[in-house]
This record gives C-alpha cells, sequence and structure tokens, in this order.
C-alpha cells in the first residue's frame, strides 16, 4: 500500500466468505425451499460459534449473546430477501439467504477477529476515507490538520446516529449498548453497512449515506470557522502570512449507481470485494490503490498525487488496470459480473431480442453449442471433451464471446468487411 494512503487503512482482511465451508446439513436439507427467520439464525449462530472457536479456541460462546446476534442477522437477511423483486424471481430464495447471510457473517467476523482495539481503529480509518474529502466547505484551504479535527467531530456524532438507528431497526431497548466482543463486532458491521447505505437523490443517481452526512456537516461549519481554527493551530510564517493549502478541486459529479433493489447493493460489494482479491492475487497492489481511490471519486489529479504518479506512469497504470478488469469481468468472475449487471445467460447477456438475434448470426456452430453447452451449467472439462478442445481454448473461446456480447451490447460491434 502506497506510504500517502498509509493515514486510513484500505487492506483487505483475510475473512472467512466462502459459502462452501457452510455447514452441509443446512445446505442438504430441503434444497431450494426459503428457511424461516428462526432456522435461518440457528444457522448463522452455528457457523459464527464455529468459527469463533476455530480461530480463537475459545471453547464457549457466551449463548445468549451468540443467540440474539444470529437472530438479528437472520432478521436483516429475511427482510432483504422479502422487498427484494430480483430475489423473489430467482426461483431459489433460499440461495439468496445462504450467500446474504455468509455476507453477513463475514463482515462480522472481520470486526471480531480484529479484537476491540483494532476493529475500532479499522472502522475509524475506513469511513474516514470516505469522509475525509467532504468534511470542509467547499473551496476552503484548510490544512489536513484542521480537516481531521473536524472529521474525527464528525465521525463520534455519526457512531452515536448509527447506534440509535441500530436500536431502532432491531427494536432494541434506548439504552442498549454491545457488551460482549461479538455484539460489538455486530455494531461495527452495522455501522459500515450503514454508513455504505446508497440513498436515491431528487437529481437522479444515488449517492452513499456517510457521503451526505459529511456534507451536510460541512454546510453547518461556517467557511469563518474554519478559517479560524487554521490561524489558531498553524503557526504564522515569517512573513506573517497564512501558511494555507491550495483549495481543492470542485467536486466531480459523482460516480455513483442506482441500488433500489437490496439485492444490487449485495451484488456491488461482492464484485468489488473479488476484484480486490482477484487483484491482490495477480500481485496488483497499485491497481487496488487505484481502484479504491476512484471508488472514493477522487479526481485523476488528487489520485496522482496521493499515488506519486508521474503522467507516463499513470498512463501505464489505467492500462493494466482496464487489462485486469476486463479479463476479471469476461473470464475470472464472469458469472458474478453479469449476474450483476442483469446481462447473465439467463437474460441473453444483456442483449434484447434484435441484439441477440444480430449476435447469434455472428457466431460459429461450435460457438453456438458453447453458448448452449454453457447454458446447461456443464463445466469447462465437460465443454472441452464435447467440443474437443483444451479447458485453455474453451475459456479462450468464451472471452471471445462474451466480448463480442459486450460489443453488440454497447452498440460498438463492427462487421469484418470481407
Amino acid at each position: 500500500m502506497n506510504s500517502k494512503l498509509s493515514n486510513f487503512t484500505f487492506e483487505t482482511q483475510e475473512v472467512w466468505t466462502d459459502s462452501a465451508t457452510f455447514n452441509h446439513e443446512f445446505l442438504e436439507q430441503e434444497q431450494g425451499l426459503e428457511m424461516n427467520v428462526e432456522t435461518l439464525a440457528d444457522f448463522i449462530a452455528m457457523e459464527l460459534k464455529n468459527h469463533i472457536q476455530l480461530v480463537t479456541r475459545v471453547e464457549a460462546v457466551h449463548p445468549a449473546s451468540l443467540q440474539m446476534v444470529a437472530m438479528r442477522l437472520a432478521t436483516e437477511v429475511m427482510r432483504i430477501c422479502r422487498s427484494s423483486a430480483r430475489i423473489q424471481r430467482s426461483g431459489c430464495v433460499r440461495c439468496w439467504q445462504i450467500n446474504l447471510a455468509g455476507h453477513r457473517i463475514a463482515k462480522c467476523l472481520k470486526y471480531y477477529n480484529l479484537g476491540s482495539k483494532q476493529a475500532r481503529i479499522e472502522l475509524h480509518s475506513t469511513l474516514g476515507a470516505i469522509a475525509y474529502r467532504y468534511i470542509a466547505p467547499m473551496r476552503s484551504p484548510v490544512s489536513f490538520q484542521i480537516r481531521a479535527h473536524l472529521l474525527e467531530d464528525f465521525l463520534q456524532s455519526f457512531y452515536i446516529e448509527s447506534l440509535t438507528v441500530f436500536r431502532r431497526e432491531y427494536q432494541l431497548a434506548e439504552n442498549y449498548t454491545p457488551r460482549t466482543t461479538l455484539e460489538l463486532a455486530e455494531y461495527m458491521a452495522f455501522t459500515e453497512q450503514y454508513a455504505r447505505r446508497r440513498i436515491t437523490l431528487k437529481r437522479g443517481g444515488a449517492q452513499q449515506l456517510l457521503v451526505l452526512r459529511a456534507q451536510g456537516f460541512a454546510r453547518r461549519q461556517p467557511a469563518e470557522t474554519t478559517l479560524d481554527m487554521e490561524l489558531a493551530a498553524e503557526p504564522p510564517r515569517d512573513d506573517g502570512e497564512l501558511n494555507r493549502c491550495q483549495a481543492m478541486q470542485q467536486v466531480r459529479a459523482s460516480m455513483v449507481s442506482e441500488a433500489h433493489d437490496p439485492a444490487e447493493g449485495f451484488l456491488r460489494d461482492r464484485v468489488i470485494q473479488e476484484l480486490v482479491d482477484y487483484l491482490k492475487s495477480n500481485g496488483q497492489a497499485d491497481c487496488i490503490d487505484y481502484l479504491i481511490l476512484k471508488l472514493q471519486d477522487f479526481s485523476a489529479p488528487e489520485i496522482d498525487d496521493m499515488l506519486g504518479l508521474e503522467a507516463r506512469q499513470r498512463d501505464y497504470l489505467q492500462q493494466r488496470f482496464k487489462y485486469h478488469v476486463e479479463k476479471f469481468a469476461k473470464a475470472h468472475q464472469w458469472q458474478l459480473v453479469h449476474q450483476w449487471l442483469g446481462a447473465d445467460l439467463e437474460d441473453n447477456l444483456g442483449l434484447n431480442e434484435k441484439q441477440w438475434q444480430a449476435f447469434y448470426q455472428q457466431l460459429q456452430p461450435q460457438q453456438k453449442q458453447l453458448l448452449q453447452l454453457k447454458r446447461s451449467n456443464q463445466s469447462e472439462y465437460a465443454i472441452a471433451q464435447a467440443l474437443q478442445w483444451t479447458t485453455k481454448q474453451v475459456q479462450r473461446q468464451w472471452f471471445q464471446l462474451l466480448e463480442l456480447a459486450w460489443q453488440f451490447r454497447n452498440g460498438t460491434f463492427k462487421p469484418k468487411v470481407s
């Protein structure tokens, strides 16, 4: 991680997220049938208990606390599944329950594994990284030190708001406070999730709730106040002038995505996490830094400054980033990405009827056969056997087929002139 980013920790925690580790009894019983909240809570409690005992070697987990946490997580998963039209249409609500529960469990265990002290630091740095640039009035030339003081005040008030919302959403007593390490981890995971909630705006698009709160905080902070704080905190220079930082550039239009359906937010988070893991496994730490800063809507000059890039280095980094994102989207995790985009095979790769017909006509006989085999959920090995290809050829041909579909979907297809 670049040293200029060290003020805020972005490192991805190695936490348990693989649904394959779930207790098989829950997966095998009544396959495809939706679980009720009690069964789902028992499933979550068992997974939490097993992981805690495995990692911390603690033989006993406070049973009442464990069950209450599990029931709250199960209640949230049930709410999402019932309010999401996409999940209800999927034909496998149980699969979504398992995936969403695993996502919530992993978030909770991330903070549990860190311990209460380090978990607080992690949450503070995560939220601080999101809110930092919005925390002072726009075009206000305040220093890092003053902005950090304002950020501290803002986050403390946000934690209070989050706890109030946590109590209200789970119908807890007004004086409820997390007591055990697991309850504290649950509250921290909730606070991060709450901060990232995407709020639909009147002018269109959406924005993270934490950003909207930070912008509101900045509007209530008079420019004169920040200037007075600056004068008090910064020692005067010899020439008597105030040592000011250069004003930050105008905030660009937010790079936001609509997330009316609760399932969309889950898929978006999953795609980002998988992309970060993919980049890490390929030794692309600088691409991870670039991705994180782009997600926080930093401008190109700001990214250059934070990563210490010159023009040629930035161009090279952008080319590598684009290459890996395309490989991730069309080869490594094509199913997840296309599901998120609403462009999976069940939806004709996101093509309308006219586009699909034109696309299908461009395919060679073996490509059409490949498409049919993919539709029937055949493994790469089985497809290779059927088409008498190697698995590498299957992967390469599928990548080319997806690339062609993207061209049709984006209106960039150009027929080859014979």
